[in-house]
């Protein structure tokens, strides 16, 4: 038994991150990505490894299978969820940028056999072969769902390219001009019609609507700036935020917060920020 164990482990081991990549990104959740990866393991180990050629193309489709099932509850919870919901943050990892924060929330609008067939073919390089039988569809029907969802998450994609090293200094200097409150530097940074979308989960406080338009993001931050100033926000460090320019920090009541901006032509014109404690116990 022990040695079967470790033979599993050895085949399915150098696979675990690709695998937690596309669940992750079929999920938006970190925890229900490790519990899918791990299920997968498990029917890894009872499967008869010796007549799978492909091991890869097995577990993928192992695994979008388990996240199928998973985002049909999932659907469920958000309709209930307190607040804007954005998917988990991932900090610092350079593969994110395949598929950055924009991208993940414009996902969450498609249905779940067009998210497959979308991330599969287009992100990971799957064949419409390998879709149509990890779905349950024909090719041609595959081809239809992910075109379908391309033009969907066509105006996600990023149109400008942003250097990471610029995207940090901004970020940096949001983060000094919002703590010491310093206004004019903030509004010098943002776009007329900036948004901000705050993820507190019911959890801790945060927004309960996104708020629109430079006036009421700046009413917003001269709040915010005051109790910053009172209670304190300690910067933990700069960072890619799914594959944005963001910081990480631990605010006043001891819990870590990740901001992450979307930036055009030089200005902000979108902060997202996760609060909600349950998002953010990974970076621990």
């Amino acid at each position: 038994m022990e040695a079967a164990l470790d033979d599993a482990a050895a085949s399915f081991d150098p696979l675990r991150r690709t695998l937690t990549r596309v669940a992750y990104r079929m999920l938006g959740s970190v925890a229900d990505a490790e519990d899918a990866v791990q299920e997968a393991f498990i029917r890894w180990m009872k499967a008869d490894r010796a007549q799978i050629r492909e091991p890869e193309a097995f577990l993928r489709r192992t695994v979008t299978r388990l996240c199928l099932d998973q985002l049909k509850s999932a659907r469920r919870r958000r309709e209930t969820y307190i607040g804007p919901w954005l998917p988990d943050p991932i900090v610092d990892e350079e593969e994110e940028e395949d598929v950055t924060l924009p991208l993940m929330l414009a996902l969450e609008r498609l249905s779940p056999l067009e998210r497959a067939a979308f991330l599969l073919h287009d992100v990971f390089g799957a064949d419409f072969e390998e879709v149509a039988e990890t779905i349950g569809r024909d090719a041609a029907a595959c081809r239809q769902l992910a075109a379908r969802a391309r033009s969907h998450v066509r105006e996600a994609r990023p149109r400008y390219t942003l250097e990471k090293e610029r995207g940090l200094e901004l970020a940096r200097a949001f983060f000094d001009a919002s703590r010491s409150g310093d206004m004019t530097a903030l509004g010098s940074m943002l776009a007329a019609d900036v948004s901000m979308h705050a993820d507190g989960g019911g959890k801790r406080s945060a927004a309960q609507q996104p708020v629109l338009g430079f006036d009421d993001v700046m009413k917003f931050h001269k709040a915010l700036a005051a109790l910053f100033l009172k209670h304190g926000s300690e910067l933990v460090r700069m960072s890619s935020v799914n594959g944005l320019p963001g910081f990480v920090t631990r605010e006043s009541d001891g819990e870590f917060q990740t901001t992450a901006f979307e930036v055009e032509d030089g200005k902000i014109t979108a902060i997202y920020v996760v609060r909600n404690p349950d998002k953010l116990r990974h970076l621990h």
